[in-house]
């Protein structure tokens, strides 16, 4: 098995199986009056979608030799536990910013300090409008 397309789609489909049988224990509820269960149970269906998709199209397309780089993981698990730790103790904006420039050093084009401000602005945003437009209880600033 060293198809990374087919790896990609069964890793896809386990992660959304994982939820998706967790989220079966929540009350579902209606779409007029959503249980807790609905959002992670639609969200967990949409990606095993994707999944059975990218698995069959994993029969369809050329196969790929799949390649780890430690370093990168490396680097990408270190963005997400300073995005916690500092979401803790400091606040979640100043997470945000610190996973984003972290995390950009695992990617292969030139570092860009303007590209990271403006990836962070961007989910700066995003968690924004989950806070004050869904009533999210997000610790941002």
């Amino acid at each position: 098995m060293n198809d990374r397309n087919l790896v990609r789609g069964l890793f896809l489909l386990a992660i959304s199986l994982a939820f998706g049988l967790q989220a079966m224990r929540y009350p579902i509820g209606e779409f007029s009056r959503a249980g807790p269960g609905l959002f992670p149970i639609m969200v967990a269906s949409l990606l095993a979608l994707i999944a059975v998709i990218t698995i069959v199209r994993s029969r369809f397309v050329e196969h790929h030799h799949i390649e780890f780089n430690f370093k990168n993981i490396a680097i990408i698990l270190a963005s997400l536990c300073s995005f916690a730790l500092i979401s803790e103790h400091v606040n979640m904006i100043a997470g945000i910013a610190c996973m984003v420039f972290i995390a950009s050093f695992a990617g292969t084009a030139a570092y860009s300090v303007m590209r990271n401000l403006k990836i962070a602005a961007g989910l700066i945003g995003v968690a924004l409008a989950f806070q004050k437009l869904l009533g999210f209880n997000l610790p941002l600033y």
